[in-house]
C-alpha cells in the first residue's frame, strides 16, 4: 500500500448554510493560470436532521468542546483552532436544519466553539483574527437568544488592550462589560479586568476597590448549571488570587505578589500545562523581583517547557519580562544554566503582526 503524500495542500471552504467544499491539489502539476490541477474535489451538503436526531447530536458535541478545551492546554492554537473552525462551521450548519425548537441551543454552542477559537488566535498572536472570531461569537450567540455573551465579548477586549499596556482602554471595556453583563460571574470577571487595567497606571485604592468588588461577585456566583459551557477560565483553581497577585506585581508589589501566588502552582494539575505555564510565568517574575533567584528559575524552566508546547503569545510576554528580570543578576550560575531555556521558550516561527510585546 502506498503511504499517504503528506505535502498535498488542501482547502475547505466552509459555507453559511453548512455547505462545504474540499479540494486537494497536486503541487508537481500545474494547470491553468500556473495554479497546481486538481486532484480531487468533493462537495457536502448539511443532512437534514430530525428533532430526535438533533438531541441525540447536541451531547456529543457539547463533550467534543469540553475535549477540545482539556486539547488547548496540552497543545497549541495551529491544532486546536483548526478542530474549533470545523465544529463551529458544522454546528451553524445544523443550525440552518434545525427546528425551531432546537435552533437556539445548537447557535449558542456554536457561539462557545467560535468565542473559543477567538482565544485560540489570541495565543497564536493575532489579536485582529482573535477580536474578529469574538466578534462570530457574539453574533451567534445573539442569534441563539444569548446576549451575555456580548458582554464577555468586552471583557477579552479588555484583554487584548491589558496586553498592549493601554490601560485606559482596559478599565473602560471592563465597566461597559460590568454595566451590561446580567450574571454575577460576568460582572466579577470584569471587575477583575478593571482592577488589572488601574493596576498598569499604579492605582493602587482604585485596583483594590476592583478586586475586592470582583472577589465578591465572584464568591456569590452560583455554580455553573451545565447547560452552556462557561465563560472565561476553569484551569485556574482560584482565578481571584491569580489576578490580585498579577495586579500586586504591576503595582511594584512583588512580595505581596508571591504571598497570593503561593503554593498556588501545585494545585493546578501537571496535564493543564497552559495553565500552570500563565500561572508559574507570574509567580516566577514575582519571585525574581523579590531576589528568590533559585525559586524563580525553577518555576522559568517549567514554563519555558510548557510555551514550547503549547505555543502561547500572551505567555511569551510574560516569559519575556522575567527574562529581562532575571538578567540582572548575569553572573548568577542559575541564571546562566536558565536563560537559554528561556530563549528556547520566546522562540517562535512567526513573523506576523499581533503579537503582544
Amino acid at each position: 500500500m502506498a503511504e499517504a503524500d503528506v505535502g498535498t495542500p488542501w482547502t475547505l471552504r466552509m459555507h453559511a448554510g453548512g455547505e462545504s467544499d474540499f479540494v486537494a491539489f497536486d503541487p508537481s502539476s500545474p494547470g491553468g493560470g500556473g495554479l497546481p490541477s486538481t486532484i480531487v474535489s468533493w462537495s457536502l451538503a448539511p443532512p437534514l436532521l430530525e428533532s430526535g436526531e438533533m438531541n441525540s447530536a447536541l451531547p456529543y458535541f457539547r463533550n467534543v468542546f469540553d475535549e477540545f478545551r482539556r486539547l488547548g492546554q496540552l497543545f497549541g492554537p495551529s491544532v486546536v483552532a483548526q478542530l474549533c473552525i470545523a465544529a463551529t462551521s458544522a454546528l451553524r450548519g445544523m443550525a440552518h436544519q434545525a427546528q425551531p425548537a432546537h435552533r437556539d441551543v445548537v447557535l449558542r454552542l456554536a457561539s462557545r466553539f467560535a468565542e473559543y477559537t477567538g482565544w485560540m488566535a489570541q495565543e497564536a498572536g493575532s489579536d485582529a483574527a482573535s477580536l474578529w472570531w469574538t466578534e462570530q461569537a457574539v453574533q451567534l450567540a445573539a442569534d441563539g437568544g444569548d446576549d451575555e455573551l456580548a458582554a464577555y465579548a468586552l471583557i477579552r477586549r479588555a484583554e487584548l488592550a491589558l496586553y498592549t499596556g493601554d490601560s485606559v482602554a482596559t478599565v473602560q471595556l471592563a465597566r461597559r462589560a460590568a454595566q451590561q453583563a446580567r450574571s454575577v460571574r460576568i460582572r466579577g470577571l470584569a471587575a477583575q479586568r478593571e482592577a488589572q487595567g488601574h493596576a498598569l497606571v499604579g492605582d493602587r485604592d482604585a485596583c483594590r476597590r476592583a478586586l475586592d468588588r470582583g472577589a465578591e461577585l465572584t464568591a456569590g456566583a452560583a455554580p455553573p448549571d451545565g447547560a452552556d459551557p462557561v465563560l472565561g477560565s476553569i484551569h485556574l483553581p482560584d482565578l481571584t488570587a491569580f489576578v490580585a497577585g498579577w495586579c500586586m506585581h504591576d503595582l511594584g508589589s512583588p512580595a505581596e505578589a508571591v504571598t497570593l501566588l503561593g503554593d498556588g502552582l501545585d494545585a493546578i494539575p501537571p496535564e493543564s500545562r497552559r495553565a500552570r505555564a500563565r500561572y508559574g510565568a507570574r509567580l516566577a517574575l514575582a519571585l525574581a523581583n523579590v531576589g528568590e533567584i533559585e525559586q524563580a528559575c525553577a518555576i522559568a524552566e517549567l514554563v519555558a517547557s510548557h510555551v514550547a508546547l503549547i505555543d502561547s503569545a500572551t505567555i511569551r510576554a510574560d516569559l519575556l519580562r522575567l527574562s529581562r528580570a532575571l538578567n540582572r543578576w548575569p553572573k548568577n550560575p542559575t541564571v546562566r544554566r536558565t536563560l537559554p531555556h528561556l530563549a528556547i521558550g520566546l522562540h517562535t516561527n512567526r513573523t506576523g503582526p499581533g503579537t503582544p510585546a
